[in-house]
């Protein structure tokens, strides 16, 4: 089992590797100056030189890309004297420990760093420790949105096959499936903020937390909510709903499911008492898979409805030419991809055996 952990580790790291240095050099090799992008146009070209120097432009790409993986890694290595490509910036790291120290050259433990915004001279981290939490919170709404909707959905499937209400059910899945996000958060937002307004008091625009007109500060919005969570949980409903028919059908076919039917029970006992507890393990490993690409999917959801997530953030951040933003986002969003499909790949370890094996 420790053997099977520490190889999918491994490829969750050389996931993340590869991911570091595909973002790192596109995004420098795009046209554009970030120190004119800071100081504007006109800036003259000493104090240009001088934002070169701070933010490391002014040493070959490799240099950069080293500095950078350097910046990213907790566990780095820096020297002290400041003719040194590796110079120690306390400025950058607020805090660190010395693990090893040689010389001028030491080797420190210290939190990630994803450099400073263009724009906002703000760091990166604490600008996406802000957005963040709202687009888990906009994933998690979905998938749950997603998951309850579609077993119910599939449980009806199942009971009633091959009848209209069965086929009703298989359009709507289809339909979802097909939907691309940003043209169904169109739609949605169109129907239930703008036609429907009136009935369903919807506001096409809004994040969790809304400012008072009063300036009495911020309070809580849970029903800006409901159509990005909606939008975001179409498609994973439509699976769900899918597997879940699917895998009840299967459930049907066997023994004890025979035996309740003899014993008397109507269908709902079967289902809510034998046949879905049995049925639910492929759609909660599912869900889970799901769960991941929702944070990843969330970006053109949360733009259309303007929800205050990672989302809004990249978009903006593309906008303003603000890289350092952008490359800090997708790399936060791919080490939590990974995080999650390693912690399923485990999960899946410990539930089956036979996959350690493969």
């Amino acid at each position: 089992m420790l053997n099977y952990i520490l190889k999918k580790i491994g490829y969750g790291l050389l996931v993340i590797f590869g991911v570091v240095t595909l973002v790192f050099f596109l995004f420098n090799i795009l046209p554009g100056d970030p120190a004119r992008m800071m100081l504007g146009q006109r800036a003259d070209e000493q104090s240009v030189e001088m934002i070169h120097k701070d933010l490391g432009l002014d040493k070959p790409l490799g240099i950069q890309y080293l500095n950078y993986l350097n910046d990213l890694c907790p566990i780095s290595f820096h020297s002290t004297s400041k003719s040194s490509k590796f110079f120690l910036d306390t400025t950058k790291y607020t805090s660190f420990t010395t693990l090893i120290k040689v010389n001028k050259s030491r080797v420190i433990l210290k939190k990630p760093y994803l450099r400073r915004s263009y724009q906002s001279k703000r760091n990166v981290s604490d600008i996406l420790k802000e957005a963040f939490p709202n687009t888990i919170i906009l994933a998690i709404a979905s998938i749950v949105f997603a998951f309850i909707i579609g077993v119910i959905l599939g449980s009806i499937s199942s009971l009633y096959a091959n009848t209209w209400l069965d086929r009703l059910i298989q359009f709507i899945t289809s339909v979802g499936m097909s939907l691309p996000s940003f043209f169904a958060a169109i739609i949605i937002a169109w129907l239930f903020a703008f036609v429907l307004a009136d009935y369903t008091g919807l506001s096409m625009f809004g994040s969790l937390y809304v400012v008072d007109d009063l300036g009495r500060g911020e309070h809580l919005q849970i029903k800006n909510l409901i159509l990005p969570a909606l939008t975001l949980g179409i498609r994973p409903l439509a699976v769900i709903t899918e597997l879940t028919k699917a895998t009840l059908l299967d459930v049907y076919s066997q023994d004890y499911i025979r035996t309740a039917r003899a014993k008397g029970l109507n269908n709902r006992q079967i289902i809510w008492r034998h046949a879905l507890k049995n049925a639910l393990n492929p759609v909660i490993t599912a869900t889970s898979g799901w769960f991941a690409s929702l944070i990843a999917g969330a970006v053109f959801v949360e733009y259309i409805f303007d929800w205050k997530g990672v989302g809004v953030v990249i978009v903006d951040s593309l906008e303003k030419y603000d890289f350092p933003v952008v490359m800090g986002a997708l790399l936060v969003v791919c080490i939590l991809l990974v995080l999650i499909n390693i912690l399923t790949d485990i999960l899946y370890g410990v539930l089956d055996p036979r996959i350690r094996v493969k």
